[in-house]
């Protein structure tokens, strides 16, 4: 890619147009079966409908949305690569491409914020947006070591195990509260990821990903045999859940409840509200300590890795340290996850941490586009609304899931965001060469 973009290589509004059209096409397909039929049971028969309206207003929401973001990244490419003789006009189309980004993250998390409380009367839909927040949180964890780094990964969710049985154990052996124990877990969890980044320094590529994937299903054989430890297959219930700064979410009794502290009437829905506005500091918190890694030095190591380890080594890099700090903070990130996941539960067995949890997970950053964090926010949103929209088909659910997987990676194969700019970007000098 030429490091300069002159004039006449803009994007004009018609190649926006044929991209987001074709994103477009993309959400018709996956929207046709999802969206646009639906099934009812008739006189004991199963009978289909249309819903072609929604549909339409889907996909039109998908073309207009598509066509912006294209916009306001182009903007913010040319700020970052610049041009000869142009750099005010590049500037000024950066910082505006740059406040349009900013205007819809903020737009996405004030919507973050509100939806607990416009929905306060469907737990469906808060319970859903709390588990996407799940994947995103445990999709970050993993894009430091796939996305950043460049090493593969298939037992992740064995971090995601450790966190959630270090925080049952803690909890109901020791008697540790929720925020007192998720420090301990996620510690746990890191020492974890050294142990299995240690005997890997010197694998790559497929040997790496063999070797993970035996990682994980040891941790999850050991938590279905190890009995006495973990309670094997039918494992750990009657884990506290967290409370609101001491105060629990139950009915006013002799003890001071939330409800009771705030002139509420009792209501269960305070209780997964508040477990929502939980994940979703933990997810902000992991997304500000992420990008910041990513402009320091150590986060610059795990690119340059993922880029060529034998010139980081001839340049005098220590790829070991490198490869661990990728494998704990990725593994640390998974064990807070699992921390909340047991607290949500509050009930945990080795079945919710097979190989099939790593894949999702796995399967999330790739789709989203490896290193990009708003590609792995979209994808935990399409891996987890589809599967609950196809709901209706029963039998036929998991069918047109694997093809809405299909079709997105045929379109997209570089994942949804595959067009990530680099963390940090050499200036182009005003008048000369880059």
């Amino acid at each position: 890619m030429p490091p300069f973009v002159a004039a006449g290589d803009a994007p004009t509004w018609a190649e926006r147009g044929r991209d987001a059209a074709g994103i477009a096409l993309i959400a018709l397909l996956l929207g046709i079966p999802m969206i646009g039929l639906t099934t009812v049971d008739q006189g004991g028969a199963l009978r289909v409908l249309t819903r072609w309206p929604l549909l339409a207003a889907f996909v039109a929401a998908v073309f207009c949305g598509r066509l912006l973001l294209r916009h306001a990244l182009d903007l913010l490419k040319r700020r970052r690569r610049g041009r000869p003789g142009a750099a005010a006009e590049d500037e000024e189309s950066g910082r505006r491409g740059v406040r349009m980004i900013g205007w819809a993250g903020w737009l996405a998390f004030g919507a973050a914020l509100v939806l607990p409380l416009v929905f306060s009367d469907n737990r469906y839909v808060v319970d859903t947006a709390t588990t996407v927040l799940i994947y995103v949180m445990l999709g970050w964890g993993l894009n430091v070591v796939v996305g950043l780094a460049g090493l593969l990964d298939l037992g992740h969710a064995a971090f995601y195990a450790v966190g959630a049985y270090a925080y049952a154990l803690l909890s109901t052996q020791f008697g540790w509260g929720f925020w007192a124990a998720l420090p301990v877990a996620g510690l746990v969890a890191a020492v974890f990821g050294l142990a299995l980044g240690w005997p890997c320094l010197r694998l790559r590529g497929d040997y790496l990903a063999i070797v993970t994937l035996g990682f994980g299903e040891i941790v999850r054989v050991a938590l279905v045999n190890w009995t006495d430890f973990s309670g094997g297959p039918n494992g750990i219930s009657s884990i506290p859940r967290p409370s609101f700064f001491g105060l629990p979410f139950a009915p006013s009794g002799d003890a001071p409840t939330f409800a009771a502290s705030f002139g509420l009437e009792f209501s269960p829905m305070h209780r997964i509200i508040f477990l929502y506005y939980v994940i979703l500091a933990l997810s902000l918190l992991t997304n500000a300590l992420v990008s910041r890694l990513r402009r320091l030095p150590a986060g610059r190591a795990w690119e340059a890795m993922r880029e060529d380890e034998i010139a980081c080594r001839a340049l005098g890099m220590n790829v070991t340290n490198v490869k661990l700090s990728a494998f704990a903070l990725g593994a640390m990130l998974g064990g807070l996850a699992g921390v909340f996941f047991a607290a949500r539960q509050g009930f945990i067995s080795p079945e919710s941490f097979t190989f099939n949890e790593s894949a999702i997970i796995l399967s999330i950053v790739v789709l989203g586009g490896m290193g990009s964090q708003l590609g792995v926010v979209l994808a935990s949103l399409v891996l987890v609304l589809i599967p609950e929209i196809g709901r209706d088909f029963s039998e036929y659910r998991m069918l047109l899931f694997g093809a809405a997987m299909i079709l997105i990676m045929v379109w997209r194969p570089g994942g949804i965001l595959s067009r990530r700019e680099p963390t940090l970007r050499h200036a182009a000098a005003e008048g000369g060469h880059a």
